[in-house]
């Protein structure tokens, strides 16, 4: 079906087109509430009962959680390698709304964020000094140190981001479904997405979408915090730190209120200059031939010992207390947060095809991870290594301050430690906005997938992380909140499961679809056309070298295509079908007709015209003008590919009745797959 391109003010959605999902949006109030109060006021107790489910969980599902990642990157490579991974997240006539540039800082920005920032000296000194196994301080050890943090920050965890954010663009993009997590699951159940199972999905990953943002601005308000302390002497405390959050969520609240296509799309942009100009300049001014040596070492040791790390589970000789606070901690940590980040990758990826997607989103991210991680990485090391025992020890004792320690043996300190500050800012704020942008759109009911929520909702979500954040650290309940989010990656393991199966199901009916319409192209208008009678060869050519106006395209949809839509409504309305045609008679005229088939995917046939720019072959008569247009017809998955101007009303019936044929051959073959599986009946689009 066709859909314009969302613009910077379409992408908004009205006070009229926007309404609250009561039951998500004051389920997840109520349990953001309770769990804050609990945290806060019983902090001792809370940090005991969530330590001893973090333990259960590491004993009993530990494994699980390592099999589940991997299974999770093979499923997105292997959709992305396969004949479905030239579908498009959207019609087939959509494009990509952002370059691969803005794409590509937004995915790292989003994703991403503060952590990386304050693990790029920690993860790699820790694992350096005190490794898992084997003796700390070798060659040996900073060999590993690096293949553990690009495990950790590489391509497993984006595997997690990637199949959420596929799942979702797919059903909401290219069959119209809400925006939100449960639609994700809806080859599988049906239209029971829309009771009581799809509301506790939908909770469970706003509760985890706020924990998770407030967690990492808590974190790196901590940080940042130090920072200030360091270059201006403003003092550590809870004042301070709580001052830092209503700043970056008023400024979070800004950026999401004016939306992605400007306030998020630029704040990532500049982020994603600053970070490559802080890591540039490390590289330069440091040991830039050892720097480029190790990381060459590090990529060729992650991508060698691959298999074997991801499987690693330690099961000989088990570090316990290392494994849960790195490797599953990370696991968890990614599927806790995937919902919130796949949604804001599938949010920013309409119109790109399911092999750019995946391709995109695993290595653009890890190819700069990579780069950072080894270039600040690699530099600490190398720091101990060569005598700076103390300031290892200090970073590993006191992470906050480890970027700012790493920065006063580099060169001009007070620089690289104003960008650090910068960069720390703004990363909150793209986390901050991103954030509120996803949790208002899952508890608001839009029905077009190409809006947001109105930008209020925005602003609510913003305050109530920082509200959260301030109250959390004032009372000490920030491990608490850090532990419940891994917590809550364990249900969510499970979802991701049921949403690859879902998926699948789903690209398989596709696939079908596909193969029913094979004999339904535009060969078959040439085909008849030539039937009826070898002197229409000088038609076909005439019409090959014609290029039209709009208002030519106009009188031909009046004078030869609504009567064939006519022609083709009365014959179905004889046989018992309600058809209906309508259109638009605004800048250009274009129809549609719609065939409702009770209850199954219904049937749309659209002629849209479409602008082009005009050829340089064309007659002295035509090359006045730069442009010319198309007449394309579209079904409900996008625009096709041929143009039929020029064909008689017998030819364009004989298209709508080959699409027909092919859409109930369709239809056919998906209720003989879904006739042992219940949940499948209806269509999907209505929310």
């Amino acid at each position: 079906m066709h859909e314009a391109k969302p613009s910077q003010d379409a992408s908004k959605a009205t006070e009229a087109e926007a309404h609250i999902k009561p039951l998500v949006f004051y389920g997840s109030i109520i349990g953001i509430a309770l769990f804050s109060l609990w945290a806060m006021f019983f902090t001792e107790a809370a940090g005991k009962l969530i330590n001893g489910v973090l333990a259960w969980i590491s004993s009993g599902f530990g494994w699980f959680y390592f099999l589940a990642v991997v299974a999770y990157l093979v499923f997105v490579i292997v959709v992305a390698i396969s004949r479905y991974g030239n579908i498009k997240l959207g019609p087939d006539h959509a494009e990509p709304e952002f370059n691969v540039v803005t794409w590509a800082a937004m995915l790292f920005s989003a994703g991403i964020g503060i952590d990386l920032i304050f693990y790029c000296i920690v993860e790699p000194l820790t694992q350096f000094m005190e490794p898992p196994v084997g003796e700390g301080g070798t060659v040996e050890a900073a060999r590993h140190a690096m293949e553990l943090t690009f495990l950790h920050w590489g391509l497993s965890g984006w595997g997690v981001y990637t199949l959420v954010g596929m799942a979702l663009a797919f059903f909401s993009y290219r069959h119209g479904l809400p925006l939100t997590i449960r639609s994700s699951l809806y080859s599988l159940f049906g239209k029971r997405i829309n009771g009581p199972l799809g509301d506790t999905v939908d909770i469970a990953a706003v509760l985890g979408t706020v924990f998770g943002v407030a967690t990492s601005l808590g974190i790196g308000i901590i940080q940042l915090n130090f920072g200030l302390k360091y270059m201006f002497g403003v003092p550590e405390g809870t004042l301070t730190q709580a001052a830092l959050a209503v700043f970056i969520v008023i400024f979070s609240a800004i950026s999401a209120a004016t939306g992605v296509e400007r306030g998020i799309r630029r704040l990532s942009e500049f982020n994603m200059l600053l970070a490559v100009l802080l890591m540039l300049f490390v590289l330069v001014t440091g040991q830039t031939r050892f720097l480029l040596d190790a990381f060459v070492t590090n990529l060729g040791d992650y991508l060698q010992n691959f298999i074997s790390l991801s499987f690693n589970t330690y099961a000989f000789d088990p570090p316990t207390d290392w494994l849960n606070a790195w490797t599953l901690f990370f696991w968890a940590w990614w599927i806790a947060w995937g919902p919130f980040v796949g949604l804001f990758l599938a949010r920013i990826s309409r119109g790109r095809t399911i092999r750019a997607f995946v391709t995109g989103t695993l290595i653009l991210p890890f190819t700069f991870m990579a780069a950072w991680m080894a270039t600040m990485g690699n530099s600490a090391i190398d720091m101990v290594m060569g005598g700076a025992v103390e300031f290892g020890q200090q970073a590993v004792q006191n992470p906050g301050s480890a970027i700012y320690t790493f920065l006063e043996q580099m060169p001009w300190t007070w620089l690289t430690t104003i960008v650090v500050t910068i960069l720390s800012i703004v990363f909150f704020v793209t986390s901050g906005d991103s954030g509120s942008l996803v949790l208002s759109n899952l508890t608001s009911r839009i029905e077009d997938p190409n809006h947001d929520a109105p930008p209020w909702m925005r602003i609510v979500w913003a305050a109530i992380i920082g509200i959260i954040t301030i109250a959390l650290l004032m009372t000490g309940g920030l491990s608490a909140l850090q532990g419940a989010v891994v917590i809550m990656g364990l249900p969510f393991t499970f979802v991701l499961i049921l949403m690859m199966m879902s998926l699948l199901r789903a690209l398989r009916l596709e696939g079908m679809k596909t193969d029913s319409m094979q004999d339904a192209l535009s060969g078959h208008l040439s085909g008849r056309m030539s039937r009826e009678g070898a002197s229409n060869w000088t038609q076909r050519l005439s019409r090959a070298i014609h290029f039209p106006t709009g208002k030519q395209v106009d009188q031909f949809i009046e004078r030869t295509v609504r009567p064939a839509f006519e022609a083709v409504k009365e014959k179905l309305r004889e046989e018992g079908y309600p058809v209906e045609i309508s259109g638009d008679t605004g800048d250009q005229l274009h129809l549609s007709l719609d065939v409702d088939l009770g209850g199954e995917v219904d049937f749309t046939y659209q002629v849209w015209p479409r602008q082009c720019s005009m050829p340089a072959f064309t007659l002295l008569a035509e090359k006045s003008r730069s442009s010319y247009y198309r007449l394309e017809p579209h079904l409900r998955e996008g625009g096709l590919t041929y143009d039929l101007m020029g064909y008689s009303r017998e030819q364009v019936i004989g298209d709508i009745v080959d699409h027909f044929e092919a859409h109930l051959q369709y239809l056919h073959m998906r209720r003989e797959m879904s006739s042992h599986t219940p949940g499948e009946e209806g269509q999907p689009g209505a929310s």
